[in-house]
């Protein structure tokens, strides 16, 4: 599992004085606030609960790639629709802004970066000064910026524009599966480690300490416009691609063109974005942002209907007066019969019980779980989870990545609760989005 999180002990030296408080009898730590979790904006709360995972109907596409079997979860958050074009955009602007801050920062620490902490000791690396205002009509700040900006001869209409090329996010988290293995613990009796680690590119090598559980990778953030024209041949969608990532218009529309990587990135910065503006304030930190798990992902569209086939619990895509539940591809392909010809806005049609938007339909949205076949077969009953950090060299169906829900462009099977289909982790496509959860802090009781 990936995690941003490092895992440390801190221990605490108690003196004489700790004694007198505690009276001699086992009272714990002093001065631990108590602490309630509280709600994250945007998110809703799934309850703990166990449901019949897997398919809740015939296998109409003879996959033969699911198994159903009862499963139990903790309780989480997630988003109650996918991340819009918007919100995906405020990690785009972190990406540039702070690119465009550590370049000047080369030439001028004191302003860009800062280097010192309140106390006067070193930081290393430096941090970058946030509240620096840069002044673009500048010369000297407009010639160091040059190289982020399109070619003259790469312009359109002579257009001076950043080159989303550029944006590239280099990201850190804990490898714990690799080190949760007994042989590569760490051996008191003989004060070192003495097993192997996959690192980054995929080698096997010896763990020098704890450092070697800490993997690294680097991601362009930019989304695929061109996957519009890609996806679909002897089709018109040029208008969504130069539109539809940065129009306005589109602003409150699922984020697609993302792949699982990018989407992988994208909650490893949301989680640095909000705990880094809670230390300032001294909070606790929360749990990290994550794709949701393939079980955690169709327990919440289920809503806590036990074998809903859809998450609005029927078994028909229509509700009493006829209309669609969902923007997908209903009848002999009559697209607009549901109200949307392609993508709609987030949250254009009804909830679930759970008050979660589009869990089926509008785009089909990553899960963090590695695909395979068998998984429903050989992954345990408590908080089911199969994962694989896939490298670059690997083979192909080592890189594939579970995905839900159904989309725009589907028949009504997909977008089952228990139908599961894949992408490949480094594909983005027109009709493929993400949603994030975070663990709860506590038990059910919310």
């Amino acid at each position: 599992m990936k995690k941003i999180l490092v895992i440390g002990i801190v221990f605490a030296l108690l003196t004489g004085s700790c004694g007198k408080t505690s009276n001699g009898e086992l009272t714990g730590v002093p001065g631990r606030p108590s602490y309630t979790e509280p709600d994250p904006y945007g998110m809703v709360f799934i309850p703990q609960g166990s449901f019949t995972m897997g398919p809740t109907d015939q296998d109409a596409s003879w996959a033969q790639n699911n198994a159903a079997k009862t499963v139990s979860l903790e309780p989480f958050w997630m988003d109650d629709t996918e991340i819009t074009n918007n919100e995906y955009r405020q990690f785009v602007y972190w990406v540039r802004d702070s690119l465009v801050r550590r370049k000047l920062g080369e030439q001028d620490p004191d302003t860009y970066l800062i280097t010192e902490d309140e106390n006067n000791n070193p930081i290393d690396p430096p941090a970058i000064n946030w509240g620096a205002k840069i002044d673009t009509r500048d010369p000297d700040v407009e010639q160091s910026l040059e190289d982020f900006y399109l070619k003259k001869e790469e312009r359109f209409f002579g257009r001076k524009e950043f080159d989303t090329r550029k944006l590239k996010y280099e990201y850190f988290w804990v490898d714990l599966q690799q080190a949760a293995k007994k042989s590569n613990r760490y051996q008191f009796d003989k004060q070192r480690y003495e097993g192997l680690v996959t690192n980054s590119d995929g080698e096997q090598v010896t763990i020098k300490d704890r450092s070697s559980f800490i993997l690294n990778d680097n991601v362009y953030v930019y989304p695929d416009t061109l996957c519009w024209v890609a996806d679909f041949t002897y089709s018109y969608n040029e208008p969504m691609t130069n539109l539809y990532f940065w129009h306005p218009g589109y602003d409150n529309y699922p984020v697609v063109g993302v792949n699982w990587k990018q989407a992988t990135a994208f909650c490893i910065w949301r989680t640095q974005l909000l705990n880094s503006f809670l230390s300032r304030y001294g909070e606790p930190s929360v749990q990290d942002y994550q794709l949701p798990t393939e079980a955690q992902w169709e327990y919440a569209a289920r809503g806590g209907l036990a074998h809903a086939m859809y998450p609005w619990g029927g078994v028909y895509t229509t509700n009493k007066s006829g209309c669609y539940l969902a923007n997908f591809k209903p009848l002999r392909g009559n697209y607009a019969a549901d109200g949307g010809i392609k993508v709609l806005k987030v949250a254009s049609y009804e909830p679930n019980e759970w008050g979660l938007y589009d869990m089926a339909g509008n785009v089909a949205e990553w899960c963090s779980s590695a695909f395979d076949e068998s998984s429903g077969f050989f992954t345990h009953d408590l908080d089911p989870d199969y994962k694989y950090n896939a490298h670059k060299n690997d083979q192909a169906a080592m890189k594939r990545k579970v995905v839900k829900g159904g989309s725009w462009k589907d028949i009504a099977y997909y977008l089952q609760a228990g139908t599961r289909t894949y992408e490949y982790q480094d594909t983005a496509r027109s009709y493929i989005g993400f949603r994030c959860i975070r663990p709860y802090v506590g038990n059910y009781t919310k």
